[in-house]
């Protein structure tokens, strides 16, 4: 059970945020599946929608706005920063994208959404009012991310660059080509899938549940397309897409 209160130390998954051109209707699903409640903020935010958690802030909902419509359906995934314009540079100079620069949001904190050498969007975000993610590693919370792509040796040099990290790949004989990211104290961040044939670069989330099984009988029921349950050493977890498409995954630990 994790409840921060703080902002995380840099390179840590902090927030995450969807675009949907129906957010209404994301929230009955996403409030069927994770027992989510919602409070809408208006113009001023760009009518974002906080998700919570027993009351506490786990993600956010919001219609598309040029910058962040472009791509498939995503939840993107924010990193954590103590200088988010600092790391906008950083990213550029090993040689990522910025698709929406540095900015203050309303009084919260200052956000950016950048592209990776490999093609996977993410945000930095400085923290201030809102720190992120107020509930993590839980039920209805972020628990996992991991980049999904064809280049993980590009996607290597960036992510370890960009926040100091160390990739830590795992054996050759293992059958998988999977690399861990470490934050400098040693802390586990996410990971880096290197598929061959993904169609594209980006990061997928996986969200907490208490029973996989039923997630996936609940997101099917409320609209979603799910794959079969499967057993794994940190899990049961399940493929779950929701009404507009967007991919995550659901995991019991």
């Amino acid at each position: 059970m994790t409840r921060p209160t703080t902002t995380a130390p840099t390179g840590t998954p902090a927030w995450l945020d969807l675009t949907v051109p129906d957010p209404t209707r994301a929230k009955q699903f996403y409030g069927a599946l994770f027992g989510w409640e919602f409070v809408d903020y208006g113009p001023e935010t760009g009518h974002y929608t906080m998700c919570r958690r027993d009351g506490l802030d786990a993600a956010a909902i919001m219609p598309p706005f040029e910058a962040a419509s472009a791509g498939e359906p995503a939840w993107k995934v924010y990193f954590a920063t103590d200088d988010c314009d600092a790391s906008v540079r950083r990213a550029e100079a090993a040689g990522g994208t910025v698709l929406v620069p540095a900015d203050d949001v309303a009084g919260q904190g200052r956000a950016a959404a950048l592209r990776d050498p490999a093609g996977g969007r993410f945000g930095l975000w400085e923290g201030r009012e809102h720190v992120g993610a107020r509930i993590v590693d839980e039920p209805g919370s972020l628990v996992w991310n991991e980049l999904v792509t064809a280049e993980p040796g590009t996607a290597r040099a960036f992510y370890t660059e960009l926040f100091d990290q160390t990739a830590r790949e795992m054996p050759a004989d293992a059958g998988i080509d999977y690399t861990t990211l470490e934050r400098p104290d040693g802390h586990v961040i996410g990971g880096i899938h290197g598929m061959p044939d993904a169609p594209a670069t980006s990061w997928l989330t996986y969200f907490g549940v208490e029973d996989a099984d039923e997630a996936v009988r609940i997101a099917r029921d409320a609209g979603g397309v799910t794959g079969e349950p499967w057993d794994s050493p940190y899990g049961r977890a399940a493929d779950v897409r929701d009404p507009f498409g967007t991919p995550f995954r659901v995991i019991a630990r």
